[in-house]
């Protein structure tokens, strides 16, 4: 195929959910040729030198895509992917002193830690992780099927408990349904932490009960981390495509996607204008990148869809801070049942209470980094050995929520990611600070100057379980749009959010049909 002349399919974006679908895409026998303007793929997904070793661009954790098919179905073994188990799942610190807890893949492990330190809340735990697993099964399996009236129709048709509670937790708020089956909120603020405090918000918002589904889900799937970086995952993806005959073009922008009327008076995808001015003509466009970062330029292009193209926008919220340890640090406070390196192994969620929560996220809003940060940290490379750097020591890993794109000051010199390292480190034994050989922090401009990320916000799917089954808006649940031809994909598409790959497998699907 001469990228000169014409392909069957353009995608453009090689996020991971742009990889899995030009992959599935070029398995199934169509020209595909991935378009990436960064000079790598995998975009968010990723892993990248940086401070002298190779660190995850956001959190190494894997759930949701381990859930999915396509591993098995893109023969990801066969490129290299290799995934490590991660148990325990998760630990909670609390910056208010709550007892620490730790979560594992097995719920009767799970159970048995909270009798040791939450004993009152161990029938709650059961009762919520009995009552939200057949709702995690079956949003897994939707998340499988492109939405729309067909499968709303297949879901009320079965009229099961799983289908009524799912469309009556949708409308709740994650908070006061984790109310309903815990009393202490050391029970509740890991749950909001994983769903709702991640899109950015507090989880007391009506129509984000569905975000507290995480302890079932970490039930339900086994949470891995892909050997070498979570980019392992879209390396091997991306090999799997150039074996099926696809082609990727690193360093390569888009300026528009080209359209036509054709004689039918249809309005048609006829292909894509490069920045340098290069055309590419392509039966069908698949825009698994920001839909409001690509112009549409041609005849018959309608102007109420462009209006609409792009979900609506919002600030980034999250950073994090990658760093090179020369040894190993030990939390000050031990966890119960684990020794001290095998604490470091699980992501270790440290949390404030649910007042100073809502603080956080009003601060963030004011410019401002709350008090107490919400604190996602890892130490990959305990896990993973190939991780650490050449010259030895570990590999350190802060996520840090609630942190505004406009911080009061600006974030150029800003204090704030070294006080991020000073709280962190008051939870650690002495000499963590003096372990620290090199460190970066990556902020909300960052993510918009590096990644292409508007205002640095990762998009994400914003709409309700409801409008995804209705499918509504179209372009972003059942991927189609007006324009024949032209097709969605990406994080802000059904269902979105974290490292599923559901979007990328299910657009291929629906642009293999279309042929």
């Amino acid at each position: 195929m001469s990228l000169n002349g014409s392909t069957d399919v353009a995608v453009l974006g090689a996020g991971h959910n742009g990889l899995i679908a030009a992959a599935y895409l070029a398995r199934a026998g169509l020209q595909t040729v991935l378009l990436e303007a960064r000079d790598t793929v995998g975009g968010c997904a990723s892993t990248v030198e940086a401070v002298g070793a190779r660190v995850n661009i956001c959190n190494c954790d894997h759930l949701l895509v381990r859930a999915m098919p396509i591993a098995d179905e893109l023969d990801l073994a066969a490129f290299g992917l290799q995934y490590l188990d991660v148990d325990p799942v998760g630990i909670s610190r609390f910056w208010d002193g709550h007892a620490t807890w730790t979560a594992h893949h097995d719920l009767e492990t799970t159970l048995d830690g909270l009798r040791r330190t939450y004993p009152d809340e161990v029938d709650g735990y059961r009762r919520f992780v009995t009552a939200a697993m057949p709702v995690a099964e079956l949003l897994v399996e939707l998340a499988q099927q492109t939405p729309g009236p067909g499968v709303l129709g297949s879901v009320l048709r079965r009229r099961s408990t799983a289908a009524r509670r799912l469309w009556r937790w949708s409308r709740r708020s994650a908070h006061s349904l984790l109310g309903d089956f815990f009393g202490h909120e050391a029970l509740i603020l890991p749950a909001l932490a994983t769903g709702p405090v991640v899109w950015g918000l507090t989880g007391a918002e009506p129509g984000t009960g569905l975000g507290s589904l995480g302890y079932a889900v970490r039930h339900l799937v086994r949470m891995g981390r892909p050997a070498g970086g979570s980019g392992a995952l879209t390396d091997a993806v991306s090999r799997s495509l150039v074996a099926a005959g696809g082609e990727v073009r690193c360093g390569t922008r888009v300026a528009s996607v080209l359209a036509d009327r054709g004689a039918a008076g249809r309005r048609r995808v006829v292909g894509v204008r490069l920045a340098g001015g290069e055309v590419i003509e392509s039966r069908a466009v698949v825009v698994a990148c920001d839909p409001a970062a690509v112009t549409l330029e041609g005849a018959g292009v309608p102007d109420r869809f462009s209006r609409r193209w792009g979900p609506v926008g919002r600030d980034g919220y999250e950073s994090k801070v990658d760093a090179v340890l020369s040894a190993a640090p030990v939390y000050a406070e031990a966890v119960d049942g684990l020794e001290a390196g095998e604490a470091l192994k699980p992501t270790t969620f440290v949390l404030p209470g649910l007042d100073a929560l809502r603080r956080a996220l009003a601060d963030s809003a004011a410019g401002r980094v709350g008090e107490h940060p919400v604190f996602f940290a890892n130490i990959p490379s305990v896990l993973d050995p190939g991780m650490r750097p050449a010259g030895g020591g570990e590999v350190f890993s802060l996520e840090v929520l609630y942190t505004p794109y406009e911080l009061a000051g600006g974030w150029s010199g800003a204090e704030e990611p070294k006080r991020w390292l000073s709280r962190f480190g008051g939870l650690m034994a002495p000499g963590f600070a003096e372990s620290i050989v090199d460190w970066r922090a990556m902020t909300p401009p960052s993510y918009e100057e590096q990644f292409g990320m508007p205002r640095g916000h990762a998009a994400s799917f914003s709409g309700s379980p409801l409008s995804a089954l209705l499918g509504r808006p179209r372009h972003l649940t059942r991927y189609t749009t007006p324009i024949g031809g032209l097709f969605c994909a990406g994080a802000a598409t059904f269902p979105g959010a974290g490292v599923w790959g559901a979007s990328g497998r299910n657009v291929a699907s629906v642009v293999t049909r279309s042929f």
